[in-house]
């Protein structure tokens, strides 16, 4: 009887979405996926629970109010981090997928009130990750791109002994940077083309807002108006070169904790390995002596 109530209510959940659906238009599962992967970067498949959300975020994007002040910062944000998303529908999947564990939450008041504490919790903890998602990646392509600027400091020192022209060096450069800085660097260069120097330099660096890729734009816009910018140069690939050692030696401070695990490890299996000798060293003797 029980088994026949659940599948009595699974067929009539089942049918009251499809009549919603309907309904409200919602466009089929392989529509709405397709869609997902057209606007992706990467060449990864689009999950199903992540269409529905999705779809469901589209839906409540339109009802959620912003300021212009705030949706242009997310929108630079968003861009900057490379999610193609707009700022109504990134805050709108937040919470709906925050608003999922808080329905569940509220559920288990009436099943398992013990464990509706816990979900309350994890659903605020799921937006705030959501809504940090974009600073997050932002602050790890802010990092890849620094660790990067030394070598192109470097590059612009030595470039600027035989010519002045900019974007020659940009596209140069573009040649053998990583892929973060190599998409920044096409961005600047299509922008380049389209707009003046100056300009295009300028939005580069409100892109990442990087304190040493300012430093970075300052010399370049110099060059523009024609001031020698060697010796400036010079001096900031040696600051940049000071800042990258100090990096370094940062991470190299981690590593030694790391190590000692291994190598604790590595020890008690030696000592494993002269104690099963002794052992059987022993049993031996005493096997030769009875």
């Amino acid at each position: 009887m029980i088994l026949l109530l659940f599948f009595f209510a699974v067929l009539l959940a089942v049918g009251l979405f499809l009549i919603l659906a309907d309904f409200l238009k919602l466009p089929a599962l392989g529509a709405a996926k397709a869609m997902l992967s057209a606007g992706r970067r990467d060449k990864k498949a689009v999950k199903t629970m992540e269409t529905w959300l999705m779809s469901a975020a589209l839906r409540l994007s339109r009802h959620i109010p912003m300021d212009e002040y705030k949706k242009s910062r997310m929108t630079s944000i968003l861009k900057a981090a490379g999610i193609d998303t707009p700022p109504e529908v990134y805050i709108a999947y937040a919470l709906v997928k925050a608003g999922i564990i808080f329905l569940g939450a509220t559920l288990c008041l009436f099943l398992l009130p013990l464990l509706s504490p816990v979900l309350f919790f994890l659903a605020v903890l799921v937006y705030f990750k959501e809504t940090g998602k974009a600073d997050e990646q932002l602050r790890e392509k802010r990092e890849q791109i620094e660790s990067e600027l030394p070598r192109f400091v470097a590059t612009i020192e030595q470039a600027l002994k035989s010519s002045r022209d900019v974007l020659a060096m940009m596209e140069n450069y573009k040649r053998n940077a990583e892929s973060a800085f190599a998409r920044e660097l096409d961005i600047l260069t299509a922008d380049m083309r389209s707009s003046s120097y100056e300009a295009a330099l300028t939005r580069f660096e409100a892109r990442l807002n990087s304190p040493m890729l300012s430093d970075i734009v300052r010399g370049l816009i110099g060059v523009l108006r024609g001031d020698d910018s060697a010796v400036y140069f010079q001096m900031l690939a040696h600051d940049f070169k000071a800042l990258e050692l100090q990096r370094l030696k940062s991470q190299a401070q981690k590593i030694p904790p790391k190590i000692r695990v291994f190598s604790f490890v590595m020890l008690m299996c030696f000592l494993m390995t002269y104690l099963v000798v002794i052992a059987l060293e022993i049993v031996k003797s005493l096997g030769q002596m009875f």
